[in-house]
């Protein structure tokens, strides 16, 4: 039986280190206290937001984590950027922010100008898709400390202060909507490595994904590298960008990222003691079915380490669904509904 610590990821550590460092954060802000840009605490926010008088601007970090050495091995690089603009824009989202600027850094052993090339290429055409402008960024070379590249970025953002999603107004029987993903995005990709690895050696990348007596046509080097879709733009078409009227009423958004459905919906729902119980789940992505086959994951560790086909939720009113549904649709991403909240603080899921 496989799991996410065997090949490496603590995800219990991983908390417990993010709570920590998340506290030392916090106990900066009293530094700002009745002075611009002053913190509002949120905890278990995907995005952290500053008051500016009029307005709230945001700021997080996150990055591309192994998935470049999945690019490095296929030598294909230009479809990261789109990884790395979702995970931070995103996170930004959650709270309804526009985000505006995206910076980057590359710490690699030695510089790559072909890597950097198409880095740079899909972070422009991904960037530019979602109108981020990318104001700066930094190569570094630390070839005594790295063994392969590390690709992350800090997103900027902004919400006026009556149209921050809090998650305030969601109550029992609200609405929650999975929104489909396009593949396994920027997480879990340690345990996926470590699957393909023992079943198809060192050059996993170039095995053939489909059935071994006939030809795909894909590698699952490619599945693997299947760019994250980006809901940050769509999402802002429906709620209004900064400056813009608010559409639909959206209770409250959760990225699923690290830790999966159960990791991220409860930082939204905690807030007020509630659950869900979500028995409508999308089906998975058949990849991810496939890894679970061969590394004998069990449902549960699946899904609080891949996403499982869903790449963010919503929580709304239920007379808004088939609405926001069409609207959605519209702006292409294709979402269903998965469930219901509850009044107990636990996320059931029938998978």
């Amino acid at each position: 039986m496989s799991t996410y610590k065997d090949s490496g990821v603590d995800i219990e550590l991983g908390d417990r280190c993010s709570k920590l460092a998340y506290e030392a954060a916090k106990a900066t802000f009293a530094g700002r206290k009745g002075m611009i840009g002053e913190p509002v605490t949120d905890g278990g926010g995907f995005t952290g937001m500053m008051d500016m008088g009029d307005f709230y601007l945001i700021q997080n970090d996150d990055g591309v984590g192994t998935k470049i050495e999945v690019a490095e091995k296929m030598r294909k690089f230009d479809t990261l950027g789109y990884d790395l603009i979702a995970m931070v824009a995103d996170d930004g989202v959650c709270v309804g922010a526009e985000i505006f600027s995206v910076t980057n850094t590359l710490d690699t052993p030695s510089l790559d100008e072909e890597m950097v090339e198409g880095l740079m290429a899909g972070l422009k055409k991904a960037a530019m898709e979602q109108k981020i402008v990318v104001p700066g960024g930094e190569l570094a070379e630390l070839s005594d400390v790295l063994n392969g590249a590390v690709w992350n970025a800090t997103a900027v953002g902004i919400v006026e202060k009556d149209k921050v999603i809090t998650g305030a107004d969601i109550q029992e029987g609200d609405t929650v909507l999975a929104l489909k993903s396009d593949g396994i995005r920027s997480n879990g990709l340690s345990l996926a490595r470590m699957i393909l690895k023992e079943k198809f050696g060192d050059d996993w990348v170039s095995a053939d994904y489909g059935d071994p007596s006939t030809s795909s046509g894909r590698t699952w080097g490619e599945v693997i590298l299947t760019p994250s879709k980006i809901y940050h733009r769509a999402i802002l078409n429906l709620i209004g960008g900064y400056g813009q009227e608010r559409k639909f009423n959206i209770k409250g958004i959760a990225h699923n990222t690290g830790g999966g459905i159960k990791g991220n919906l409860p930082r939204l729902l905690n807030k007020k003691r509630l659950g869900a119980e979500l028995t409508d789940l999308p089906e998975p992505h058949e990849f991810m079915k496939k890894l679970q086959e061969m590394g004998n994951v069990s449902n549960e560790e699946a899904y609080r380490t891949w996403n499982m086909g869903v790449g963010m939720m919503m929580v709304i009113d239920s007379s808004d669904t088939d609405k926001i549904l069409d609207a959605l649709k519209k702006e292409g991403v294709e979402a269903v509904v998965a469930g219901k909240v509850t009044s107990e603080p636990d996320i059931k899921l029938s998978i």
